[in-house]
């Protein structure tokens, strides 16, 4: 039986519905009891104004990177099973949620199809995708420039650290 190949990628996590850090919480946990998915690192947890739409709840946001054998729509696949089980409903786009995966990056992967853009095309205009994603991959390359690079040019503003421990969605 050949090795299994892991590859990298990043997650983004955020709600605003209900208890979304114990939602994160449970998410990551999910995913790291799976076999073919591991979680390596996990941002500080951040309180954020809403973004898109703002006539809502402030939200609670962090990040992670995973090392998985699964390909980017299998991964897919199972964030989106997780956010069902947490009663996530998709009602309105950037409308109030329970529990929302994003998948940011996955090893190198470019790619434009209907399901799965990746990079996702607007983390890097994103403040609450990229202040958490430097938490742990500040030096990550995304379109041409890291991490720490697009978050330098980004509005955070009223973005604010929730918990400073790496470890908190092991207690949530």
């Amino acid at each position: 039986m050949p090795d299994l190949i892991f590859k990298s990628a990043t997650l983004g996590l955020g709600g605003n519905l209900g208890e979304p850090v114990h939602a994160m919480a449970v998410a990551l946990r999910a995913l790291d009891q799976r076999p073919d998915c591991r979680v390596v690192a996990v941002s500080r947890l951040y309180r954020t104004p809403p973004w898109g739409k703002t006539d809502q709840s402030y939200f609670f946001n962090a990040c992670a990177a995973v090392e998985t054998t699964l390909a980017p729509e299998a991964l897919l696949d199972v964030c989106l099973g997780i956010e069902k089980g947490m009663k996530r409903e998709r009602i309105e786009r950037w409308g109030p949620r329970t529990l929302d995966i994003d998948i940011l990056t996955y090893a190198d992967v470019v790619q434009s199809a209907p399901r799965l853009e990746l990079p996702h095309p607007r983390m890097t205009d994103r403040g609450f995708v990229l202040m958490p994603l430097a938490d742990f991959a500040a030096e990550l390359l995304v379109n041409g420039a890291t991490v720490r690079e697009w978050l330098d040019k980004a509005d955070v503003q009223g973005i604010e650290v929730a918990d400073q421990r790496g470890d908190w969605w092991c207690r949530a």
